[in-house]
């Protein structure tokens, strides 16, 4: 009979991601509910004392010349073979660039359903998953019951809480080597070209500012990037931005970019258009800077400032470096 929930964590030179650490908290309060484990299923090294203070009471670390780098297939398989032979109830991800690429495949493989990007878990008639995850870019909220085991569902970053279990685990660390068909893994990365990036993840970033349309060109996202770094957050970016290439597409929130929930979501610029309000509408706070009054984001926004970008952004980046003096 199905036990346990399974959590498959990412992490990067053997830094477990923070979405996986929420991922992993989500899925210890699962089992608690149920009386089951919680098993980590982590590809390559990771701390496994920090995992345990997030609930792991097993972490499964699969080794692979194959997983040396992220396969969609080779992680797909390793998954599904994990899945199998521990017969778990539950499988958890992050909503992450990853888990939404492959976890659907998991989901396809042992042919059950997948709730993704949800920002609510719980356990309906003693023993069923049910989800709540945002539909319709956002103007509705669906709830899932899933019946098929393994039930799998993947969360929206930032909304789920990483908090260290009581009592902290201390796991039990198994290796495996998952049976992969070189044949079968018919996509590799040959090369990483790292491009420069953030301090902060963008999906990750408890503070994001974004920019639009408003910034009137490429030259003016410097100004955008102060503020954010003067908060210690993130840079975001509308569509409008991106596709004018004024920014890489790495900074787009929204529907066709990266959903976001940070704490709080600073909109520059930005009209509010319903595909940008889909990636950011989950923000505990947002603040909005736009010349027009009768700008959409205004009706979402928790705080409006109606003015001139280019003179509120750097009087506010100004006041706030006074504050951290």
């Amino acid at each position: 009979m199905p036990s346990g929930v399974a959590v498959f964590i990412e992490s990067r030179q053997g830094a477990v991601k923070k979405t996986s650490l929420e991922a992993l908290s989500a899925g210890r309060r699962l089992a608690d509910t149920l009386g089951e484990r919680v098993l980590a299923i982590v590809v390559g090294p990771a701390d496994a004392a920090e995992l345990g203070r997030y609930g792991a009471d097993t972490v499964l670390v699969a080794e692979h010349e194959l997983l040396a780098s992220y396969a969609p297939e080779a992680y797909t398989a390793t998954v599904v073979a994990s899945a199998r032979e521990h017969d778990v109830r539950v499988i958890l991800g992050s909503a992450s660039a990853m888990g939404r690429d492959f976890l659907p495949r998991v989901a396809a493989r042992l042919r059950v359903g997948l709730a993704q990007d949800c920002t609510e878990l719980r356990m309906a008639e003693g023993s069923k998953l049910e989800c709540i995850r945002p539909v319709f870019a956002g103007k509705a909220l669906s709830r899932v019951r899933l019946t098929a085991s393994p039930a799998m569902a993947t969360l929206r970053p930032n909304v789920f809480s990483a908090v260290p279990a009581e009592p902290p685990r201390e796991p039990q660390v198994t290796s495996f080597t998952p049976p992969l068909d070189p044949a079968k893994v018919r996509a590799r990365a040959t090369g990483i070209a790292a491009a420069a990036g953030q301090k902060v993840e963008l999906t990750e970033a408890s503070i994001i500012v974004s920019g639009g349309r408003g910034l009137k060109g490429p030259e003016n996202f410097p100004m955008i990037q102060e503020l954010a770094d003067a908060l210690g957050g993130a840079m975001g970016a509308s569509r409008a931005a991106v596709d004018a290439g004024w920014i890489d597409h790495q900074h787009q929130v929204g529907q066709t970019g990266k959903t976001v929930s940070p704490t709080l979501y600073i909109a520059c610029g930005i009209s509010g258009a319903i595909q940008h309000l889909a990636g950011m509408s989950s923000s505990k706070y947002i603040v909005a800077i736009n010349k027009d009054r009768e700008a959409p984001i205004f009706k979402l926004a928790d705080y409006g400032i109606v003015g001139d970008l280019f003179a509120v952004v750097p009087a506010l980046t100004q006041e706030i470096r006074k504050l951290k003096q």
